[in-house]
């Protein structure tokens, strides 16, 4: 198929063994040359130094150059889109999150895991709020909205394009907006929890749909447990930990609206008599607090986004990690994330047993977590495992 209305990227010698391995990302530093005009959002074609035809992706200036997502010399048109969004559609169905009576709350598209570089939608009981990191699939947010009302008919009535906060800061022209229905908020069912979810006020996309998993896991240790939920936002690990019998939840977050949320979740569930929400920084309140929990959650945000900020962070998770150590019960329980990407999960662990050293704890791992089945990575892109956990069993 002529592919000649695109222009064309040439990737230096050598840089070509990634991309034929499908890795999706081509950097700046890899390409030799750019032939014909190019802006950003651009479809271009990627080539080797040896003019071979190597894929096809979205131009758009910076560190990463071209998100790769398409193997192929082609055309893609809306029935390309179409049939890339079905495919992430029926993934989801294999999983049991469609029509599924106790959770209505899922990641629909994952970027490259689903083959949709720099794109995420999550799909909220019958919102669809989308994230665009990239401003080739921004420019496509019309014909992807089309394509999901196509496929999701009648369990679709809204979507919000949330993308201000992703690439605003580079293009002021972009804002958040519904490009179909109005609605601001909902109420969703996680396995049988619920959570009032606001996309338009909220962080991301207004519920972190990747700890689900984690959530349920955190249920199972907290009968009869007291509980302390760090960095808790809207209180998911919290509800969870309630539902399932604990003695009693202390949720503690520096934002006053997230602890807004957080007691209107616990009312929503009619846990209001064993917990209590502080709004403090987290690491003053592990500080002044005392030796009396059993089990605590460790959830920061991301406190590395950059290789250039690592060396602070590292430091930032052991000093939080020493403190829980620190603080926890002889025979607690420690669940303890990154979201951090560029933060691997061999540091992470390193960073862990380094602040147990420091804290003088005997500690045995329990378990290893990630991301759930909806936030799939490629193989071939080990960058998109970006959550890594630990749960650690504290003497």
């Amino acid at each position: 198929m002529s592919t000649e209305q695109f222009s064309k990227v040439v990737v230096g010698s050598k840089k070509n063994e990634a991309i034929e391995r499908f890795h999706p990302w081509v950097f700046s530093g890899a390409i030799k040359k750019v032939y014909g005009p190019v802006t950003d959002g651009d479809i271009v074609e990627v080539y080797s130094n040896k003019e071979k035809f190597l894929a096809l992706g979205h131009y758009q200036n910076g560190s990463i150059t071209v998100r790769l997502f398409s193997w192929e010399q082609q055309n893609p048109d809306k029935n390309f889109w179409l049939l890339r969004l079905k495919s992430a559609l029926d993934y989801r169905k294999t999983l049991g999150l469609l029509d599924n009576k106790n959770t209505n709350v899922f990641r629909l598209v994952f970027a490259e895991g689903d083959n949709m570089p720099g794109f995420i939608a999550d799909y909220y009981n019958g919102t669809c709020v989308l994230q665009f990191h990239s401003i080739g699939m921004y420019l496509m947010r019309q014909l992807i909205t089309d394509c999901l009302k196509e496929l999701l008919g009648d369990k679709l009535t809204c979507v919000y394009d949330k993308s201000a906060e992703t690439l605003g800061k580079s293009n002021k022209s972009i804002q958040n907006e519904f490009l179909l229905g109005n609605t601001e908020s909902t109420i969703v069912l996680e396995n049988n929890n619920q959570f009032k979810v606001d996309w338009i006020n909220g962080q991301k996309t207004g519920f972190f749909i990747d700890q689900r998993d984690n959530r349920e896991l955190v249920g199972k240790y907290a009968k009869g447990k007291k509980v302390l939920n760090t960095f808790c936002y809207t209180g998911g690990f919290s509800i969870y930990a309630l539902q399932q019998g604990a003695e009693f939840v202390h949720s503690v977050d520096s934002s006053a609206k997230a602890m807004e949320m957080v007691d209107e979740n616990v009312k929503l569930n009619g846990f209001t008599d064993n917990h209590t929400s502080y709004t403090s920084d987290v690491f003053d309140f592990l500080k002044d607090a005392d030796d009396k929990y059993d089990l605590i959650i460790l959830d920061p945000p991301a406190f590395a986004k950059h290789r250039d900020v690592m060396h602070n962070a590292v430091q930032g998770y052991k000093r939080l990690n020493t403190e829980a150590f620190r603080k926890i019960k002889k025979g607690g329980i420690l669940f303890t994330f990154s979201c951090s990407q560029v933060i691997q999960r061999r540091m992470f662990i390193d960073t862990v047993l380094s602040a147990a050293i420091l804290a003088g704890r005997k500690v045995r791992v329990m378990h290893h977590l990630s991301q759930p089945a909806d936030h799939p990575f490629s193989i071939y892109h080990p960058e998109g495992e970006y959550l890594k956990g630990l749960v650690l069993h504290v003497e």
